[in-house]
């Protein structure tokens, strides 16, 4: 029998959930974040992404859950790794990864219902000076996004400060994707756009649900899709970055549902 959605739908089409569906979305969110702690240790020169995600998928079905990409628009895979000038949707594959190659490793899945969905950067061997610094300014304009999350602001205010901090940095924010409402589906209205002017936009409420996950390029924001209609690359062929969290609006601000259990979300944890 289908579950039915609780809670009502903002005139944006924005869900408002109950006190009670958060801690659904905790324990999606800590199982994604939990695999990504756990993938970590095999992200090395040598390896390759798909056999990655072979152990993503072994990992998401000891737990017992699902994996939400799996048959998703005919995907196949359940991850997206998106390595150096990959912006997003990365199709794992037979390449290895070389010395020095950044990744970003996708994982959604699905717990009791609930979606988890979450993303963050690796790397395979010594992290360039460039690449370092690419991956804490994506990392940090992230949590600049989450800081303006608090009932009564709009998600304009949450765009605003992804761009204006990633600017200030001499990066480009893409445009091309965005984050997304979610719940007990994968993808939902609103559209979190990680760029905009600072009070325009639907106003967020307690009760939404979303993910926020800036891409974040060295060189100019624009990407295009190849002839695979997954993966996303930089025109420019400039290194890009992205991290994802999904997130609750509480009363006084947000709980983050996606935060590493073992504190490896941070691109310095090692």
């Amino acid at each position: 029998m289908k579950q039915q959605h609780r809670g009502r739908v903002t005139k944006d089409g924005i869900r408002i959930h109950e006190a009670g569906d958060f801690a659904g979305m905790h324990r999606a969110g800590e199982l994604a974040a939990r695999i990504l702690d756990e993938i970590a240790e095999h992200v090395r020169p040598g390896q390759t992404t798909g056999e990655l995600d072979r152990m993503i998928e072994n990992k998401v079905e000891a737990a017992g859950a699902t994996s939400a990409t799996i048959g998703y628009k005919g995907y196949r895979h359940a991850s997206c790794i998106s390595v150096n000038h990959v912006v997003c949707h990365g199709i794992p594959g037979d390449k290895q990864l070389k010395d020095g190659d950044i990744l970003n490793i996708d994982v959604t899945v699905i717990v009791d219902g609930w979606f988890g969905d979450t993303s963050r950067m690796f790397v395979a061997g010594k992290l360039s000076r460039k690449a370092e610094r690419l991956l804490q300014v994506t990392h940090d304009a992230l949590m600049k996004g989450i800081e303006a999350v608090r009932p009564g602001n709009t998600f304009g205010d949450v765009g605003h400060a992804i761009q204006e901090f990633v600017e200030a940095n001499r990066m480009s924010v893409v445009r091309d994707f965005c984050g997304h409402g979610l719940g007990r589906v994968f993808h939902a209205p609103p559209n979190v756009l990680h760029y905009g002017r600072a009070g325009t936009g639907a106003v967020l409420e307690e009760g939404m649900f979303f993910t926020i996950e800036p891409m974040v390029n060295l060189g100019r924001p624009e990407t295009k899709v190849l002839a695979d209609d997954w993966t996303a690359v930089t025109r420019d062929k400039s290194l890009s970055a992205q991290y994802e969290h999904s997130i609750g609006v509480t009363s006084g601000g947000c709980e983050i549902f996606t935060l590493s259990p073992a504190d490896r979300f941070h691109p310095t944890w090692k």
